[in-house]
């Protein structure tokens, strides 16, 4: 038996060497560690002085096993290092943190075949459930889930398979508010700066701001010149503001898209905005509030969207039926006075 000056182990330390450090059982190990189990205090005290000593940790994946549930949650995500991606993952895993529930990040920017094979090693792990990220991934994967009985939570998908749970934003009102911004700002020539991509949030901003506009018998373009980037906005300014007449009123699908926009207004084409140019984004990510910005836009509510995936996760919402959150304007200086 080691004693007591015996360094910590970097080993692997089982519970039976901790039981032999505290002059216990394996089983009063086993107690000591487990809500409401009966231990004395003072059986308690010796396992837990013992398992510091030695460095020991709980096997939470091997209980949760035995009792079919390993507290591993999937998040399935594209585009991880855009701003707003980015914001949504860390607040859905800060709050799957305070459930004590352990989130595993599958990144599926790469090919399909990447991204299966890194959600079967999800599976290999048992995890209890997938949340699948805005756009991605494809359908094929998030069947897959649903076929080795996994919780799926969806997040501004189109589509909502049998077994799935929804949760979106409500997109549509939030681009029809954009045009009645610009339309008050008196704006007469509109412009929206979509993506390439062609997820399903950002075609609904775009269809809702469109439509929109035409019921006010107002025309409006729209100009997708790459990916949701900072750079596919600058191009789309590019295009835009070369003609003559270009337009006074953009509304961007994406934040990134509308800081590109608006450095390259400003900067390559000396344009004042809003004087010259209203400006809208979507997201409310942190750099659109830099005094260089003082972007208007919409913020879309991550902290309960995070909250809300916690409550599904702990069955404390009805399964099945889906839930839409409103993105809340933010108002700052790229549109002129109301």
């Amino acid at each position: 038996m080691t004693n007591a000056s015996t360094p910590r182990s970097r080993g692997f330390v089982s519970a039976q060497t901790v039981a032999e450090r505290a002059g216990v059982s394996r089983s009063a190990v086993s107690r000591a560690f487990t809500d409401g189990a009966s231990v004395s205090e003072e059986t308690r005290i010796k396992v837990l002085k013992a398992a510091e000593e030695l460095g020991y940790h709980v096997n939470h994946l091997a209980r949760g096993l035995i009792r079919e549930r390993s507290n591993i949650v999937s998040l399935v995500v594209s585009e991880i290092a855009s701003p707003f991606q980015s914001r949504l993952i860390e607040a859905i895993t800060r709050a799957l943190q305070q459930k004590n529930r352990v989130a595993l990040v599958i990144n599926t920017s790469g090919n399909d075949e990447s991204a299966a094979q890194a959600l079967k090693q999800s599976l290999n792990y048992r995890a209890d459930a997938t949340v699948v990220l805005t756009g991605t991934p494809s359908s094929s994967l998030v069947d897959t889930c649903l076929s080795n009985g996994q919780h799926v939570i969806l997040i501004n998908r189109g589509e909502t398979p049998v077994g799935a749970d929804r949760i979106t934003v409500n997109n549509a009102a939030a681009a029809q508010e954009a045009f009645l911004l610009n339309q008050r700002a008196n704006a007469q020539r509109h412009v929206v700066v979509s993506s390439a991509n062609r997820t399903p949030s950002l075609v609904a901003r775009e269809e809702a701001y469109v439509a929109a506009a035409l019921a006010a018998g107002v025309e409006v373009e729209v100009i997708a010149a790459g990916p949701t980037s900072y750079r596919s906005g600058q191009e789309a300014a590019r295009q835009v503001l070369a003609r003559s007449k270009s337009a006074d009123a953009a509304f961007c699908v994406t934040d990134l898209l509308a800081l590109g926009f608006m450095d390259t207004a400003r900067l390559e084409f000396g344009l004042d905005i809003p004087r010259d140019c209203c400006v809208i984004g979507f997201d409310d990510i942190d750099q659109g509030g830099w005094d260089s910005y003082g972007l208007t836009t919409f913020r879309q509510p991550v902290n309960q969207i995070s909250e809300y995936i916690t409550r599904l996760l702990d069955n404390e919402e009805a399964a099945g039926e889906g839930v839409s959150f409103d993105a809340q304007l933010v108002w700052r200086r790229s549109v002129r006075p109301r």
